[in-house]
């Protein structure tokens, strides 16, 4: 089901993981490694592609759901300010969110946009993990020194730090550890 009313969601009857991340970040890739279904979610390398709360129901028991990614996206302002509205709705009101997957690239430095979200779930009180991407395409000593450096980031503001995970679309890296996560938080 997709859309871009809260209310229009499915009923909130099951568990729900939605992955949210920059735009371009892997999210669509992400969510078609983790249900081994290349075509599920549509992939773009255009930023912006996914415009809409689009819910895939898993084993008829529980939901994940893709959002539209924030920062750059090749859209007009007003339709970033709606999907801003939207996802916030979303993030909000959905009592059956148990995990709000942020996605980062592990290829670059702590963005500040990055940041400013996680910190805004922190004030919200959203439960909320982190999976950096694209770990394919960093060698382990670069990849350690990434993460490290948003651990470092995230200390300043918060005493303790959240769930991280690893992840590759590529390679299929780390899907049965999110997989397990999800099972865990069910």
């Amino acid at each position: 089901m997709s859309n871009s009313d809260v209310g229009k969601c499915p009923a909130p009857d099951k568990p729900e993981f939605a992955f949210i991340g920059r735009s371009n970040v892997g999210k669509s890739s992400l969510i078609n490694m983790l249900t081994d279904n290349k075509k599920l979610a549509k992939t773009s390398s255009r930023p912006g592609k996914t415009q809409l709360i689009n819910h895939f129901l898993i084993d008829d028991t529980w939901y994940l759901v893709d959002l539209p990614g924030y920062g750059f996206a090749k859209v007009s302002l007003k339709a970033k300010n709606k999907f801003q509205e939207y996802i916030v709705s979303y993030i909000i009101k959905r009592q059956n969110l148990y995990c709000l997957f942020v996605l980062i690239d592990s290829r670059h430095e702590p963005q500040k946009i990055d940041m400013e979200f996680i910190n805004w779930l922190g004030e919200k009180e959203v439960p909320f993990a982190l999976i950096f991407t694209k770990t394919d395409k960093l060698g382990k000593t670069m990849l350690d020194k990434n993460i490290n450096n948003y651990k470092k980031e995230l200390l300043k503001h918060w005493a303790e730090l959240p769930t991280m995970l690893i992840s590759s679309a590529a390679t299929g890296n780390g899907r049965e550890e999110i997989l397990d996560f999800i099972e865990q938080c069910k």
